[in-house]
């Protein structure tokens, strides 16, 4: 594989993804996108009930399956209630720290299809009218969203077609920067999304190949803890759930590596599945971390509790200062292309 040919698809395929809303609960519009791209390479993707996408990536293979996952679903907010003064209570999607979302613009998408631009702030955010706004704590009573709109109250918010239980998507601020970054938004996990896309691309081109059924699926609830609890081929015996890699502390993963996890917060991957991944990288001399992750859960995590019997692994892209506005380099994006497409072939 030649990077130059498919890097600058994967980049693309990457902010087209960042660049879809999709909190975990509304991710109709990035699943229509997976349908359309991977339609395009000539695959016949099909959805799950839950709306998860999948494809065979090598149509006409049998025998024991291998599983790639990535999830498509990101962190969010939604509307918990319309406060007196017009502006909005939320609850968070996911992990977000509340100050990793402050100061972020965002979007709110109503039940009838309309959408308002808004920010999120503190109640009393203007340091000309207040002493603590930097040691006071960021948490669900004294945070608000700031509608774009000439609201007064909770009824003018009300007409607006706003209410409790609307989807509000935060700004993914895509850049590409300097020599190979990426930052934004949402790189969890749509960068390793974005490297499924490229591999698929891979194979249908005759520069990827496995002679087991190799599966890509693209979860939408991984970040509420059940993307990968159902909805698989029955053949899976194997499962590499790609995903971000930790940068941080101790860690020896960074933006330039492809991550390979030996244990997460949910305990360790299979050994043997782990080795191989681990094998691979040596072999092919690419540039690799292993890692363990203190904080961490994955879509494999979900698969094994609702009972599947398979053997797990996780890989992924170095990305730094993950569930805030991250950074991801190209490099990492590519190790982990390759490793997958190295592994696959000798599976």
């Amino acid at each position: 594989m030649e990077r130059q040919q498919h890097m600058p698809y994967l980049v693309d395929s990457l902010q087209k993804l960042a660049q879809t809303p999709s909190p975990t609960g509304m991710t109709g519009q990035v699943e229509a996108l997976l349908m359309q791209e991977l339609s395009a390479l000539g695959l016949s993707p099909w959805q799950t009930r839950k709306g998860g996408v999948l494809v065979q990536l090598n149509p006409g293979a049998e025998g024991d399956g291998i599983l790639l996952s990535a999830h498509i679903d990101t962190l969010g907010l939604m509307v918990r209630a319309l406060k007196a003064n017009g502006r909005l209570r939320f609850t968070k999607i996911g992990g977000c720290p509340f100050n990793y979302a402050e100061q972020e613009n965002v979007t709110v998408w109503t039940r009838d299809g309309k959408s308002y631009e808004g920010t999120v702030r503190l109640n009393e955010p203007a340091v000309h009218g207040r002493r603590d706004v930097e040691s006071v704590e960021r948490k669900d009573d004294n945070m608000e969203i700031v509608l774009d709109e000439k609201v007064h109250n909770a009824e003018d918010a009300g007409k607006l077609g706003i209410s409790a239980g609307d989807f509000v998507s935060l700004d993914p601020r895509f850049r590409r920067s300097g020599d190979g970054f990426v930052k934004s938004r949402h790189l969890d996990d749509k960068a390793s999304s974005a490297v499924l896309l490229c591999l698929a691309r891979a194979f249908t081109q005759g520069e990827a190949s496995c002679d087991r059924p190799v599966y890509a699926m693209f979860t939408n609830y991984e970040e509420v803890g059940h993307g990968a609890s159902a909805g698989q081929p029955d053949n899976i015996t194997d499962m590499i759930a790609v995903d971000m890699g930790v940068v941080a502390d101790d860690l020896k993963t960074d933006e330039y590596k492809v991550s390979i996890c030996a244990k997460d917060s949910t305990g360790p991957f299979d050994y043997t599945l782990t080795n191989a991944l681990i094998l691979i990288a040596k072999q092919h001399e690419l540039a690799y971390a292993v890692d363990v992750y203190p904080f961490y859960g994955s879509d494999t995590a979900a698969a094994l509790s609702a009972g599947r019997d398979w053997r797990h692994a996780l890989v992924g892209p170095g990305v730094a200062a993950s569930h805030g506005y991250e950074r991801v380099h190209e490099d990492g994006l590519w190790n982990t292309l390759l490793l997958l497409k190295h592994y696959l072939r000798t599976a």
